[in-house]
C-alpha cells in the first residue's frame, strides 16, 4: 500500500503553486488530488518494500534448492553410468 504521508506531500506541493485566486479552492483541489493520485497507484498494482524483499529471499531460498537438486541429480546421474 502508499503511504498516505506521501499522496498528501505532493497534494501538498501541487495546490500550493496555484495562483492566489485559486488557493480559496486548494482544500478541495488538495483532497481531489490525493484522490485521484492513490486511485492511480492502485491501478498500477504495486507493492511494498518490505513485500518485495519477502518474495525475493524466497526466490533466493528457491534458487539455491534447485541448485542442491540439480548437483544431487548430476551425482545420481554419475553414479549410474559409472555401474
Amino acid at each position: 500500500m502508499i503511504d498516505p504521508k506521501i499522496l498528501d506531500d505532493i497534494s501538498t506541493k501541487v495546490s500550493g503553486t496555484l495562483p492566489k485566486g485559486l488557493q480559496a479552492l486548494q482544500n478541495d483541489l488538495q483532497h481531489n488530488l490525493r484522490s485521484g493520485l492513490e486511485a492511480a497507484l492502485n491501478k498500477l498494482n504495486l507493492v511494498t518494500r518490505e513485500e518485495f524483499d519477502v518474495q525475493q529471499a524466497v526466490l533466493m531460498r528457491t534458487r539455491e534448492k534447485i541448485e542442491a537438486l540439480e548437483k544431487q541429480i548430476t551425482e545420481l546421474e554419475k553414479r549410474l553410468q559409472d555401474q
